[in-house]
């Protein structure tokens, strides 16, 4: 077991990569929180796993909300005692262009993906300095590295949470903490799926591996970061992307 006897919060873990995270952690062992917005969600995944695992609790949670992370954290901690491995993986999408965004849609995208990014890490980091260990994930993407045409709001906050993550791997590497992220490509979520099968056959042609990643592609990366096997790894940002714009 890659994650025996840790201790795992994964946000956004009711759906699409960041529930394939929670299996994968599940699988090696880790107790998994799943924190969601999505209160009937996160409820119906807790009782299908609880069936298999029995170390899944689920914990409604806005990650834009300071006051309400600070809450979840804290029952995290009274109820397990620490909080070994942070997934920072929710996140929302309102696309527009540049001259039709509004600033209600750019406002909307800042404060869940990248201060909801702050927030939790924020609130999680005092418990990982004390213990002298901890792992930090956070999720970019290959947006964030390239740009991406209607996405002005989301590409900005996935540059930015690679150079938040290139600083907090600088100031916590010292306590113990590695800090890492994963830069997805285009991946099979219920959000691509909605896509015409055209556009999605021309992203799939721009991708070396000729396919569309799946969550469990994204899910595994986190899981390998997570583990002891990354542990001289930080600061680093891994694209997991099929070789897109190679």
């Amino acid at each position: 077991m890659r994650l025996g006897n840790k201790v795992a919060l994964i946000t956004g873990g009711a759906s699409g990569i960041g529930l394939a995270a929670v299996k994968r952690f599940a699988q090696e062992g880790a107790t998994v929180i799943i924190a969601d917005y999505n209160l009937e969600a996160g409820n119906k995944i807790q009782a299908e796993l609880l069936e298999k695992y029995n170390h899944i609790s689920f914990y409604q949670m806005n990650v834009a909300d300071r006051e309400c992370v600070n809450n979840v954290i804290s029952n995290v901690l009274n109820e397990y005692k620490k909080i070994d491995i942070l997934v920072n993986n929710a996140g929302i999408t309102n696309d527009a262009m540049l001259t039709k965004m509004t600033s209600e849609q750019f406002d909307q995208v800042i404060n869940v993906n990248l201060k909801g990014v702050f927030n939790c890490t924020q609130a999680v980091i005092p418990s990982m300095i004390a213990q002298g260990y901890g792992k930090i994930i956070n999720t970019s993407s290959v947006s964030g590295v390239y740009g991406n045409v209607g996405q002005t709001n989301y590409a900005a906050t996935k540059a930015a949470i690679i150079g938040m993550t290139k600083t907090w791997a600088k100031e916590l590497g010292r306590k113990g903490i590695n800090v890492n992220a994963v830069a997805p490509g285009f991946t099979r979520t219920s959000m691509v799926e909605k896509m015409p099968e055209k556009v999605l056959e021309k992203m799939e042609s721009i991708v070396t591996l000729q396919r569309l990643g799946v969550p469990e592609d994204i899910a595994n990366a986190y899981l390998f970061l997570a583990s002891d096997e990354a542990s001289y790894i930080t600061g680093h940002v891994l694209q997991v992307d099929g070789g897109i714009m190679m």
